[in-house]
């Protein structure tokens, strides 16, 4: 059985800007004096650079019989067929052709994604989307768990 793990981490420009922002509150606290300008250089970059986490922190995994993806935990019983979509295909079903019922996990520096489909009758959503750098792997493991 093959296994899936990823997790969707933010790219580095992003921790880049995190450490800017903590620099722009330093210098707003500038005209308070040193040590409050150095409080808010620490404390902007601590808050910047957690955000940046937490949204780079979801993970997808193919783990027990299960496709785990953020918060959502779907019986791979539960899912039918996937398609791998390159670039422009992600692009359209984020937008025009995305479905509202949808589960989609975006993360929008990650061009290619995996799209299921779920086949649960009991369940309201009719696909999966998510973001990833594998789409081809993370169906190869779908496809192990399936068979």
């Amino acid at each position: 059985m093959q296994s899936y793990d990823e997790r969707l981490t933010a790219p580095r420009s992003w921790w880049l800007v995190a450490a800017l922002a903590g620099v722009s509150l330093g210098l707003v606290l500038l005209p308070l004096g040193v040590l409050p300008m150095l409080g808010g250089v620490i404390g902007g970059v601590a808050v910047a650079a957690a955000a940046v986490s937490a949204y780079g922190s979801a993970r997808i995994r193919v783990v027990a019989g299960s496709l785990v993806a953020g918060d959502a935990r779907i019986p791979v019983q539960a899912l039918g067929a996937t398609e791998v979509l390159d670039a422009g295909e992600a692009a359209a079903w984020r937008t025009y052709k995305a479905d509202p019922r949808a589960f989609m996990l975006l993360r929008s520096y990650i061009p290619t994604a995996l799209r299921v489909e779920v086949t649960d009758p009991a369940d309201p959503t009719p696909y999966v989307y998510l973001s990833t750098r594998d789409p081809r792997g993370l169906a190869a493991a779908l496809a192990a768990v399936r068979a």
